[in-house]
């Protein structure tokens, strides 16, 4: 069985906009404890969220979210 890990760059991405977690929740339409959550690893986002999410941040979904296979 393969397990997987969601890892994200969302905070490092905040800090280079210079926004919050609440900032960044109402731009892409979602609360504050669902950014909290997506960054600290405890909820996987759906697709369209992470698509919001990267394109938000103008960069590819694939260069905020990556896949670990452990």
């Amino acid at each position: 069985m393969i397990v997987c890990e969601l890892r994200n760059q969302i905070k490092v991405q905040r800090a280079m906009k210079n926004i919050t977690q609440d900032e960044l929740a109402a731009k892409i339409g979602v609360t504050r404890k669902t950014i909290n959550t997506i960054e600290n690893g405890k909820y996987v986002p759906s697709t369209i969220l992470a698509i919001r999410m990267a394109r938000f941040f103008e960069i590819k979904v694939e260069e905020l979210f990556e896949l670990i296979e452990k």
